[in-house]
């Protein structure tokens, strides 16, 4: 089993980039990693990896490796899986990434349940609303809110999510209501953003009568974190673009109202992503089966009889 450790860990290695973070998502030492990958050069007599200093890079042995090895460690866990009673013993740890707001109300509260059902499996939850890499950090899951490009991942859609402009009704009367996203712009609101490392998103897509039209929004705050945002437009501080499920309490309470009504947002979409060579994993689908289930039914009951005026 050492040497498949050692595999697995010059995969790792390979796939981040890095001696530290490898031993970090093994949860073990940057030395142990390190003997690790020497221990698997001595045995294979080819150095995998150019180090200095400052870089690790493969060499062309490590890359030609890489490919066979990587192949090696699918069909390990497809075969482990194949062996493994789904109804009776299902174990092991799941890496699990989502966005802040999607992981705090619908995923966290239902790991307890999950660990309870399933007893031998770990759930490792990250959440964070930057868009994750599930191969580079190493993740077996991610729940996605947002349109996906062409993906090399399984999708499994979730909900299709509709969204909305609102503010409280402080900034109303402060700014006035504004009929549509021209107004957004012309009128020069507050609108508040989710802006992290390395998004593109600059402008609020909204639907008008002839198609969707991007426009140019500008606002004295941004976040990475959607819950902030939130909490600055409850605040009377601007306009907020929000999922209707992620609102629709200070919707139903009256602490946000609805705003520039004639052109809303354009809808999103709530999916899980899971690596297809993990489809075979059981606590995979288990995991993924049991948190659509409850989402979806939270979902449902989050927006139960709410009426958007227009």
């Amino acid at each position: 089993m050492s040497y498949v450790n050692n595999i697995r860990m010059f995969v790792r290695v390979y796939e981040l980039g890095s001696m530290s973070a490898a031993a970090r998502d093994q949860r073990t030492s940057a030395a142990v990693a390190s003997a690790r990958i020497s221990e698997l050069e001595k045995h294979l007599g080819v150095r995998l990896f150019n180090r200095t200093t400052r870089s690790l890079q493969p060499t062309e042995n490590g890359r030609i490796f890489y490919e066979g090895a990587r192949k090696v460690l699918e069909a390990i866990d497809e075969a482990e899986a194949a062996v493994i009673d789904v109804t009776q013993n299902p174990r092991g740890s799941i890496f699990v990434a989502a966005p802040l707001g999607i992981g705090r109300r619908f995923i966290a509260p239902h790991v307890p349940a999950f660990k309870e059902a399933y007893p031998l499996i770990d759930v490792r939850l990250r959440l964070s609303d930057r868009n994750v890499d599930l191969t580079a950090e190493g993740l077996d899951v991610a729940f996605h809110l947002g349109l996906l490009d062409d993906s090399t991942l399984k999708v499994r859609l979730i909900a299709d999510c509709p969204r909305l402009l609102c503010a409280a009704p402080a900034y109303v009367a402060r700014r006035g209501m504004p009929a549509d996203g021209a107004a957004l712009v012309a009128e020069r609101h507050d609108c508040l953003n989710l802006r992290f490392p390395g998004a593109k998103e600059f402008q609020w897509t909204l639907q008008t009568p002839d198609g969707p039209r991007r426009y140019e929004i500008t606002g004295p705050f941004e976040s990475d974190d959607g819950d902030v945002l939130t909490g600055w437009a409850l605040d009377g501080q601007g306009i907020v673009m929000k999922p209707v499920f992620e609102v629709a309490d200070h919707l139903r309470s009256g602490r946000l109202v609805p705003v520039a009504t004639a052109t809303p947002p354009m809808p999103t979409q709530l999916s899980v992503l899971t690596q297809h060579r993990r489809l075979r994993d059981p606590k995979m689908r288990l995991f993924t089966d049991f948190m659509v289930t409850r989402i979806k039914a939270d979902m449902a009951a989050q927006v139960a009889g709410l009426r958007i005026a227009s």
